[in-house]
């Protein structure tokens, strides 16, 4: 890929990813306002739930087809055929496991029995998540933008247009029909996407049921990418279902109200990392173009490929700083500007500001990990992943109980930090 094709590509991703981001924006606006704190609530409540099922239904695929297309030694149809048929087993397999464990998630570890039909509504979204994610993956792996921007932005435009209608009839029936019903739209919005990246495929790219077979070498190539980038996912994940747990137990101990403790993590984790993570869509919008980018040349045989690929994370890096240092003094000066516009509160501010600087490193952890990921050192960050959550929950568990609240702000940031370092040797030792 030229520099200009890069630059083009991360510039397409950029401007589709700020369309989308504000279409997420207003659906998240249109979606509290329709359901209201109780809604609200529930969805919160099954969201780690769902955000772990999918990354499992997904397994990683996306960036495996990426990688693997960039690198132009495969059949891209056999590819994409190949992987087809364990999608389709792995998610039944999850479907059976999610109908079969709703009662005891609902009842049991979520302790509110009205969240049992928004599990279930899960289970049947996961297939058309993953079958949208495997396309898109080849979208990036020829390094064509337009098919992927275009699907996302339609996809967040019916999503929001079903909630409005569909919603006001569901909560007649039920706020628990109305939340599971913000997680079936998920399958329209997912279906629309489908249809749209299927018509920017090649005109020759058809896939008929013979060629619905798994070829054990292309599947073998697929799993030994895939395997670790999913499992850093889940990883990541587990800890994010641990953080409210321990952080609520060490506080109750030390002598904090409940109320105190579900306000205070509802701001951190509900206001605060939302508008802080706002400008993840520009960086992980880069690092997408970075990806193909990386992978072919990582099998090239250019004897100047390591200074190419510095070259190129220079680039993403310096990107993604240009865009992360202004947003973030921008919240660090205004940041009950932003809290009243879009959540009508002005709890936060002074997490924000505490915050803030450290998001820095946040914004180049991207391109650093698909780097890692482009040079077949997935695994490393798999160790990355599990060194940052280690050290975040410890330091959770200790700084919670003598500095209250403010030992889950300092466990982001050692969290963030640990990450972002670890790359940074990573890529320094390999590169």
């Amino acid at each position: 890929m030229t520099k200009e094709k890069f630059i083009s590509s991360a510039i397409i991703l950029i401007i589709g990813g700020a369309f989308t981001k504000l279409l997420g924006i207003i659906s998240r606006m249109v979606m509290t306002r329709l359901v209201g704190t109780t809604g609200m609530g529930l969805y919160m409540l099954i969201l780690p739930t769902f955000s772990l099922f999918m990354a499992i239904a997904s397994l990683g695929f996306p960036i495996a087809i990426s990688k693997l297309v960039a690198e132009d030694k495969y059949n891209n149809k056999k590819l994409i055929s190949s992987i087809i048929p364990l999608t389709i087993l792995l998610n039944l397999l999850l479907m059976l496991i999610l109908f079969l464990t709703a009662p005891f998630l609902a009842n049991n570890l979520l302790n509110d029995s009205r969240c049992y039909y928004p599990l279930l509504s899960i289970g049947l979204v996961l297939p058309f998540v993953s079958l949208s994610s495997i396309l898109n993956g080849y979208f990036y792996g020829k390094q064509k933008m337009i098919p992927h921007v275009t699907s996302n932005i339609f996809e967040q435009i019916i999503r929001i247009i079903l909630m409005i209608f569909i919603t006001p009839f569901l909560l007649e029936k039920g706020i628990y029909f109305a939340v599971a019903g913000l997680v079936l739209v998920n399958i329209v919005s997912e279906l629309l996407q489908i249809v749209i990246l299927l018509f920017f495929l090649p005109k020759n790219f058809k896939i008929t049921k013979q060629d619905i077979k798994p070829n054990p070498h292309y599947v073998k190539n697929i799993l030994h990418i895939s395997l670790p980038t999913v499992t850093d996912r889940i990883i990541g994940l587990i800890g994010y279902f641990f953080e409210p747990i321990i952080l609520t137990t060490i506080l109750l101990i030390a002598g904090y109200s409940n109320n105190y403790i579900v306000n205070e993590y509802g701001i951190i984790q509900g206001y605060v990392m939302p508008l802080l993570l706002m400008p993840s869509f520009f960086t992980n919008a880069i690092s997408s173009a970075l990806l193909p980018v990386i992978s072919k040349a990582s099998v090239s045989k250019n004897i100047h490929k390591k200074k190419y690929i510095k070259k190129k994370l220079k680039q993403a890096i310096l990107i993604s700083l240009a865009i992360g240092v202004p947003v973030t003094i921008i919240l660090m000066i205004f940041p009950n500007f932003f809290l009243k516009f879009i959540y009508n509160t002005n709890q936060g501010t002074n997490y924000i500001r505490f915050l803030a600087p450290f998001f820095l490193l946040y914004y180049i952890e991207a391109p650093l990990s698909v780097v890692l990921q482009g040079i077949n050192k997935a695994k490393i960050i798999m160790y990355h992943t599990i060194w940052a959550i280690s050290s975040k929950l410890i330091i959770l568990t200790i700084f919670s109980y003598l500095t209250g609240i403010v030992g889950l702000l300092l466990s982001i940031i050692a969290s963030i930090t640990v990450t972002t370092f670890c790359h940074l040797y990573s890529i320094k030792k390999y590169l």
